[in-house]
């Protein structure tokens, strides 16, 4: 009966939430990859001729980071940075 009770009571207690904050990372950029400035600082002037340039190329635009010194096995769910368990190193 006693158990009964318990549990009971247990069912009825509020559950305490707990905050938790999501892990940081600092390898992207904190405004992601957008421009840190506009393409065009203001209205363009009769007359002016715009000058075009050639964007450069992704591999110089966004280049690969390097590799680390070490990689983990992967954990369940783990994809980035690790390798899987029978992966050849």
């Amino acid at each position: 009966m006693k158990l009964i009770l318990l549990a009971a009571l247990a069912a009825a207690t509020p559950v305490m939430a707990q905050e938790t904050t999501p892990p940081t990372t600092t390898a992207d950029p904190v405004g992601g990859y957008q421009p840190s400035h506009p393409a065009i600082s203001g209205p363009v002037t009769p007359g002016v001729k715009p000058i075009y340039v050639q964007a450069p190329s992704p591999d110089q635009a966004y280049p690969a980071p390097p590799p680390l010194d070490h990689y983990p096995i992967c954990k369940p769910g783990q994809f980035d940075k690790c390798l899987e368990r029978n992966s050849p190193k």
